[in-house]
């Protein structure tokens, strides 16, 4: 009777990943990958055309995002697997989502023959449906339309996490930083701001902050008891907020701070005057209309 073979162990993570169609396990190199699919520029996909970042664009990406080795990289319709690679390479675990079955083996082989199997995987599923809400980097090279329909998703990840995108904006949500050549670009999720706050303050009139935000860019009002004093070169960055409260009385002051949920911890400085200050949110943060997805996005979602 002949004994059971066992299943070589990447082989079964192909079986889990691809629905029990293996990608090639252990491939040499990547002409071995390429001679099982060779990808075409702009071959149909679901939505796109598959078009392949350039090399330096990749190293762009990944320099804005300032990856390194305590990164979650999600690579958005991830095609031949390059930025999930580069990535890893970079020290951050990378994951690959891929729609096109065949591109998604050819991503998956092709990580494994640049030994990068250890930091890297590819996942053939739809970039609406999988969940990438771990992340702290996420990559895209899609259409407008299709970062306009993520855009929600992203909005409410973790502060701070980073965006890349190559080529294509996100509308009236504004990068953080754009690459010199300018085709390159950057987001910081934005905490929530927005609202009234309860400052903690050594003066015996009560002290409050109005804020209202739209995506990073935010407005508001400092209050001192009957005094009300407009905030000015108020700057959001993930969950650091700058701004500066100029007073006919007191001079100006800059305040520094993180957002920490329903809490900003940061301080108030004049000078070599520095006051600690811890602030309180006063009730719910209102509606952000700005983060909802847009209607005529339902239609990804729903197939």
């Amino acid at each position: 009777m002949p004994r059971p073979r066992c299943v070589p162990f990447l082989a079964l993570i192909a079986l889990v990943m691809f629905g029990g169609l293996p990608a090639a396990a252990g491939a040499r190199d990547r002409a071995e990958c390429e001679r099982e699919f060779q990808p075409q520029v702009g071959q149909s996909g679901k939505n796109v055309v598959w078009v392949p970042t350039p090399d330096d664009q990749v190293a762009e990406m990944l320099r804005l995002a300032n990856v390194g080795s305590n990164d979650v990289v999600f690579d958005l319709g991830a095609g031949d697997g390059k930025i999930a690679i580069a990535a890893s390479r970079l020290g951050a675990q990378a994951v690959g989502i891929e729609y096109d079955e065949k591109m998604a083996r050819l991503a998956q082989c092709m990580v494994e023959a640049e030994g990068a199997g250890r930091r890297a995987r590819i996942v053939q599923g739809d970039i609406f449906k999988e969940d990438f809400s771990r992340a702290t980097v996420v990559t895209m090279y899609l259409l407008p339309e299709l970062n306009l329909c993520l855009r929600h998703r992203l909005l409410a990840m973790r502060p701070g996490t980073r965006v890349a995108s190559h080529q294509f904006m996100m509308e009236e949500w504004q990068p953080d930083v754009r690459s010199p050549r300018g085709s390159a670009f950057l987001w910081i999720v934005p905490a929530r701001v927005a609202g009234e706050w309860t400052l903690e303050s050594e003066s015996r009139s009560p002290t409050a902050l109005r804020l209202t935000q739209h995506f990073q860019a935010v407005a508001g009002e400092f209050i001192e008891g009957d005094r009300v004093h407009p905030i000015s070169d108020a700057t959001l960055l993930g969950d650091r907020l700058r701004f500066v409260v100029a007073d006919d009385r007191r001079g100006t002051r800059r305040f520094e701070g993180t957002v920490q949920g329903d809490e900003i911890v940061g301080e108030f400085s004049r000078g070599d005057d520095v006051v600690k200050t811890r602030a309180r949110r006063r009730g719910d943060a209102p509606p952000a209309p700005w983060a909802e997805m847009p209607d005529k996005c339902r239609e990804y979602y729903a197939t």
